[in-house]
């Protein structure tokens, strides 16, 4: 594992890179339709709780979050690009409001109230319990394996404190080989999964399947491995 980890881990995007690719549409990670492995593993998400607390971190224009509000829950997202926000809601026809959030200056949250959709504007990292509170559920789909290498602990520290003791936070990650594409998206092997979030949670691999696809051929990958996880606190 360290060696695959090594390949990768000073790889940096920082987040000008980001809102660019939003400017100029490169945004080949967004999917059209709900994700999937949200959808087949919807029922251990939510173990037969209504009106779930989503967040979403790095959601982009999810339309994944629209789902859910559908069938009743509540949803949190975090989104770096402002343009990614707004397509998000005029895609789905939804209107929104914009709000200054008093405890992080500068920062504006984008609403739809009657979804109960909230999408603050702002730096992952700038977000706190203190400011969204916590979460009955997280769908992590394109962060994880997106934030810098060097960052996923502290990314691990900030998701585990917006854990409910309920949560189910369902973890979307990739294996391929690194030397062969430098990413973004990164690899995340599980023996890192369990390293990050084994000593307060169980970790449980709900699936890993091929995802290699005629795009990542071309990219001069041989092989694409999607693993899913479901992660949850452990009772003290």
């Amino acid at each position: 594992m360290s060696d695959m980890l090594k390949i990768q881990a000073d790889q940096v995007v920082d987040l000008k890179e980001w809102e660019q690719r939003w400017e100029e549409n490169q945004i080949s990670f967004h999917k059209p339709q709900v994700h999937e492995m949200l959808e087949s593993h919807i029922d251990k998400v939510l173990a037969g709780r209504t009106g779930v607390r989503f967040f979403f971190p790095l959601c982009g224009k999810a339309v994944d979050m629209k789902w859910l509000a559908d069938m009743g829950h509540s949803v949190v997202g975090v989104e770096i690009a402002e343009k990614a926000i707004q397509q998000f809601f005029m895609e789905n026809n939804m209107t929104y409001s914009e709000e200054a959030v008093p405890a992080m200056p500068g920062v504006k949250v984008f609403r739809n109230s009657e979804k109960n959709i909230s999408v603050y504007n702002c730096d992952l990292y700038s977000v706190s319990s203190s400011v969204v509170g916590q979460f009955g559920a997280i769908w992590d789909r394109g962060s994880l394996v997106a934030i810098n290498p060097r960052d996923r602990e502290k990314y691990a520290s900030l998701i585990m404190s917006l854990m409910a003791q309920d949560c189910k936070y369902l973890l979307s990650t990739l294996m391929y080989n690194p030397e062969l594409y430098k990413g973004p998206p990164f690899v995340v092997p599980g023996e890192q999964v369990l390293g990050l979030f084994g000593k307060q949670c169980n970790v449980e691999l709900l699936l890993s399947q091929n995802a290699l696809e005629n795009i990542h051929v071309a990219l001069g990958l041989d092989y694409r491995l999607e693993q899913l996880y479901l992660i949850t606190p452990k009772i003290s």
